[in-house]
C-alpha cells in the first residue's frame, strides 16, 4: 500500500465482519468499498487506494458521490440513477454499467464501469451497509461494439450483394444500393455518379438529400474536384469538412447545400473505375475510417454490378434491334412471297394455261383432220400432259407462297386443308380438332399460326416417317393454343441447340422466332422413337375477336 491504514480508519470495528475480510478484499484486482445508508464510505480495498491521488486522504467516512463522482448530491438522472436505495429497500443485489465520459464528452473516449452492489446484514438480519464492486469493462464494451458493428457491416454487404445480383435494371439497382450504403453509416445525404467514358465526365445518376440543382450542375471531369480525383486515382477520400477543402468543386453549391463531413468512394469493375459514391453530412467529422472501409467494400460490389447492368442493357438493346430486324425480314419475306405468287398467277400461270389450251386445240384439230403423223401427235399429247402437270405444280406453289386459303376458307380450314394436301399423299393420316375458331382474328395472328403450322407440317413430311398426325387449335378470348403431334421417329431435343451449316434446325428456329415476335412461346417435346409434339401459345390482343373481312389480304 502507498500508506498504512489502521483498523480504526478502515472501520472494521464498526462492521460485523471478521478481521480476515480486509485481507480478502485487498486481494481483489477490482475496486471494492463499503458504504452505509448515508452514502459514507466505511471500508476500501488496496486496489482503490492505489487509484486515488497520492495527496488525497483515505476516503473513510466521506460521501461516496463526492469522492468517486465529484458531485455535491447523490447520483441521479439524467447522468445515471444510483441503485443504493433500491438495494437497501429490496434487499437484493444490483448490477449496472455506468458510462464515465471524458471531459471532451466524446463518446469514443468514454469509460464503462460495471458496478455490483450487495446488501450487508448485521446479526439481526438488518441491512446497514452495501458492498460495492467496480470493474472497468471498457475493453469488453469496445469489443462488443466492434462485434456488433462488424455484424452490421456483414449484413450491409450481404444486402448489397443481394441487390446487385437480383436487380438487372440499372437505376433500380443503384437506388437500392445507395439506400443500403446510407443506412450502413447512418447517413442521409449521398449520391452515385456514373462515368461517361467518352466525355470523361461524372454525373449524378441517383441521389438522396441533395437539391436537384446541385445534382444537375455538379458535373465533374475526371481529375477535377473530390469525385474527379477519386475517379482518376481509384482511391477513396475521407474529409472532416468538405466546405474547407480547396479541392472541392463548386464550393458555392457545397456551401448552399450545407455539406460538411464527406467521403467519396470509387466504384470499380476489376481495376476500372465506372463511377463514384459520395456520402455527406451536415456535421463535420461525421464519418470514420471504419465507415470508409465498409463503403469501399461496397464500392467494389456496386462497380461490378454497374458494369454487368451496362452489359445487360447493351445485350437487351441488341436483342430489341434483332427483333426489329427479324420482324422486317419476315415482313419482307411475306411481301416477296405475295409478289412472286402474284407474278406466277398473273403471268406464268396464265401463260401456261394459254399454252395448254392452245396445245389441246391443236391436238383436237390434228385428230379431226388427220394431218399430223401419229408419232408427232403422241408427243404433242405428252407435252400437253406435262403442261397440265406444270400448271398444277404452279398452282400448288402459289398456295404455299401466298395463303389465299385464309381468305377463301378461314384459318382452321386452311390449316386442315394444307395438312391433308401435304401429308396424305405421303401416306400420313391427318386428324384435326378446332375450338373457339368460328371468328376471324387479326391478319398478323392468322398468318403467324398458318405459317407455323405450315413449317411444322413440312417437318413432319420431310423427317418424321410418321403414320399419323393430329392437329388441335383451341382459342379463347385471351389466347390461341396450336398443338401438332406425330407418331414418327422423333429426335433428341437437347441436341438441337443451333442451326447447323447444313441448315438442319433452321425451320424450328424460324418457327420459334416467328411465334416470339407476336409475344407467344413455342415448346417442342420429342424423344427418339416416341414421336414429336409441338405446342404454340400465342396471346390475343384485346378486341381482336369477331373481326369480319380481315383476312390475310383484306
Amino acid at each position: 500500500m502507498a500508506e498504512t491504514v489502521s483498523d480504526t480508519q478502515l472501520g472494521i470495528r464498526d462492521l460485523p465482519l471478521d478481521l480476515s475480510f480486509q485481507d480478502l478484499v485487498d486481494s481483489l484486482e477490482d475496486d471494492f468499498f463499503v458504504i452505509n445508508r448515508e452514502y459514507r464510505v466505511q471500508l476500501v480495498n488496496s486496489a482503490l487506494v492505489h487509484k486515488l491521488d497520492k495527496d488525497a486522504d483515505v476516503p473513510l467516512g466521506k460521501l461516496c458521490y463526492e469522492i468517486f463522482e465529484n458531485r455535491s448530491s447523490p447520483c441521479n438522472a439524467p447522468l445515471w440513477l444510483c441503485p443504493l436505495e433500491k438495494v437497501l429497500q429490496g434487499g437484493r443485489p444490483c448490477v449496472i454499467v455506468h458510462a464515465k465520459r471524458a471531459p471532451s464528452s466524446d463518446a469514443s473516449h468514454s469509460k464503462y464501469v460495471r458496478i455490483s452492489m450487495y446488501p450487508l446484514r448485521d446479526n439481526h438480519g438488518n441491512i446497514n451497509a452495501v458492498a460495492e464492486l467496480r470493474r472497468d469493462v471498457t475493453v469488453e464494451r469496445d469489443l462488443e461494439h466492434q462485434i456488433v458493428r462488424r455484424h452490421h457491416h456483414l449484413q450491409a454487404l450481404s444486402r448489397i450483394s443481394s441487390a446487385t445480383s437480383g436487380l438487372r435494371n440499372l437505376d433500380g439497382m443503384l437506388n437500392v444500393c445507395l439506400d443500403i450504403a446510407l443506412e450502413a453509416v447512418n447517413g442521409e445525404i449521398g449520391g452515385i455518379l456514373l462515368l461517361d467514358e467518352k466525355e470523361r465526365m461524372l454525373r449524378y445518376r441517383v441521389y438522396r438529400g441533395l437539391s436537384t440543382r446541385y445534382a444537375q450542375e455538379m458535373r465533374m471531369p475526371v481529375g477535377k474536384g473530390i469525385a474527379g480525383t477519386v475517379a482518376k486515382t481509384g482511391e477513396p477520400i475521407l474529409l472532416e469538412d468538405i466546405s474547407r477543402d480547396p479541392r472541392a468543386a463548386r464550393r458555392d453549391l457545397v456551401s448552399t447545400e450545407g455539406l460538411k463531413g464527406f467521403t467519396s468512394i470509387p466504384l470499380k469493375a476489376k481495376d476500372k473505375v465506372v463511377g463514384v459514391l459520395n456520402i455527406a453530412s451536415h456535421m463535420p467529422s461525421q464519418f470514420s475510417e471504419d465507415d470508409l472501409y465498409l463503403l469501399n467494400s461496397m464500392g467494389c460490389q456496386i462497380g461490378a454490378a454497374i458494369e454487368q447492368a451496362k452489359l445487360y442493357e447493351r445485350l437487351s438493346n441488341a436483342a430489341k434491334r434483332y427483333q426489329i430486324l427479324l420482324q422486317h425480314a419476315l415482313t419482307a419475306q411475306e411481301d416477296e412471297r405475295k409478289r412472286i405468287a402474284r407474278e406466277l398467277h398473273d403471268e406464268t400461270s396464265q401463260a401456261i394455261t394459254s399454252l395448254t389450251l392452245s396445245l389441246q386445240a391443236a391436238i383436237g384439230m390434228a385428230e379431226t383432220k388427220g394431218i399430223i403423223d401419229a408419232d408427232v401427235l403422241k408427243r404433242l399429247r405428252m407435252i400437253h400432259s406435262y403442261m397440265v402437270r406444270v400448271g398444277n405444280d404452279i398452282v400448288k406453289l402459289m398456295k404455299e407462297l401466298r395463303p389465299t386459303l385464309l381468305d377463301e376458307l378461314g384459318m382452321p380450314a386452311a390449316i386442315h386443308r394444307y395438312a391433308k394436301d401435304t401429308l396424305q399423299p405421303q401416306g400420313i393420316n391427318v386428324s384435326a380438332e378446332f375450338q373457339g375458331t368460328d371468328r376471324r382474328f387479326s391478319p398478323e395472328i392468322e398468318v403467324t399460326l398458318f405459317r407455323v403450322a405450315q413449317g411444322i407440317i413440312g417437318n413432319i413430311m420431310k423427317h418424321s416417317n410418321a403414320k399419323n398426325a393430329s392437329i388441335s387449335l383451341n382459342c379463347d378470348t385471351s389466347r390461341c393454343v396450336l398443338r401438332i403431334e406425330d407418331d414418327g421417329r422423333g429426335f433428341d431435343v437437347s441436341k438441337l441447340t443451333k442451326v447447323d451449316p447444313s441448315g438442319r434446325g433452321a425451320g424450328l428456329f424460324t418457327i420459334k422466332e416467328r411465334v416470339r415476335l407476336v409475344g407467344g412461346n413455342c415448346r417442342v417435346e420429342s424423344r427418339p422413337g416416341q414421336g414429336t409434339r409441338v405446342t404454340v401459345n400465342i396471346p390475343l390482343p384485346a378486341n381482336t375477336g369477331d373481326e369480319k373481312d380481315k383476312g390475310a389480304d383484306s
